[in-house]
């Protein structure tokens, strides 16, 4: 592969969290309408539910259509070296197993170059009226934003 071709690869980004169903999702679904140019976005779960509703009506909100998105487990990346995995929750940190940095050791699961923790509060763990849990929703969907702007918008 020439240098110029390996210069224009996508890098590889997973973000993890623990069901997979809205801050991960979230941040997938941010860094690939943002950044779609320089990454490819990808999110898992430590435990694949489904992809959380108000994640998807505050997203939609903001121009950006997750609704085809779906929970997932790092297994299914078994195959996959990412440039960065990014545990967005603390769980997440201590029980996903993708955190081997030791790229030469195979794994059933996906290993990556590099790994970042940013836990996020869970807007799913949220009580309330649906106008509270939304609030929330959209409080952490902007906090992602912001944080995504800021390490992979260098």
């Amino acid at each position: 592969m020439s240098k110029s071709t390996k210069s224009q690869e996508k890098k590889k980004i997973l973000f993890l969290c623990t069901h997979n169903s809205a801050r991960s999702q979230m941040a997938e679904g941010l860094l690939r309408a943002i950044y779609r140019d320089r990454y490819e976005a990808y999110s898992a779960g430590v435990k694949a539910t489904n992809v959380n509703p108000y994640a998807v009506m505050v997203m939609k909100e903001i121009g950006i259509d997750i609704s085809s998105q779906y929970s997932k487990t790092p297994k299914e990346f078994h195959d996959v070296i990412f440039d960065i995995a990014v545990t967005v929750c603390d769980r997440a940190k201590v029980s996903c197993p993708i955190c081997s940095t030791n790229l030469e050791i195979p794994t059933e699961y996906p290993r990556a170059r590099e790994v970042i923790h940013k836990s996020f509060e869970d807007p799913a763990a949220v009580a309330g009226s649906e106008e509270e849990k939304l609030k929330v929703f959209r409080q952490v969907r902007d906090e992602i934003k912001e944080w995504i702007s800021y390490v992979f918008g260098k």
